[in-house]
């Protein structure tokens, strides 16, 4: 599961600096504003992705999507790219699971004949 949601935070660590470079063209916003919403998103994924390891930092990771979510308050245009995070944070975590699942039982399978071996 580390790999898929550290994937998802890195990749939203890109797409929302580029989100800033083409959010900074809108006259309606001031550079200020799209670089406090994209520049503490971009440093809360980084902080989050090494914090995977750790209890709670899935959770952390949902408050991280909702943030950036409401940040379409502040820029509208991130409403749409939190909810397309969301989407990719909650496929992270659920196939991150399975593909876990997958990986101890194919871990255990390869253990059992050598603990027979051993004997």
């Amino acid at each position: 599961m580390r790999t898929l949601c550290a994937s998802t935070l890195i990749g939203e660590f890109f797409v929302i600096g580029f989100a800033g470079l083409v959010a900074m063209k809108n006259p309606d916003l001031t550079q200020t504003q799209v670089w406090t919403v994209c520049g503490v998103t971009m440093l809360l994924s980084v902080l989050l992705c090494g914090m995977l390891s750790r209890p709670g930092a899935v959770q952390l990771g949902w408050a991280l999507q909702i943030g950036l979510i409401a940040s379409g308050f502040v820029v509208p245009t991130m409403f749409f790219l939190g909810a397309v995070f969301a989407g990719l944070w909650w496929c992270s975590v659920h196939y991150g699971r399975k593909i876990d699942a997958i990986k101890a039982r194919w871990a255990a399978a390869q253990e059992a004949p050598a603990a027979a071996d051993a004997v």
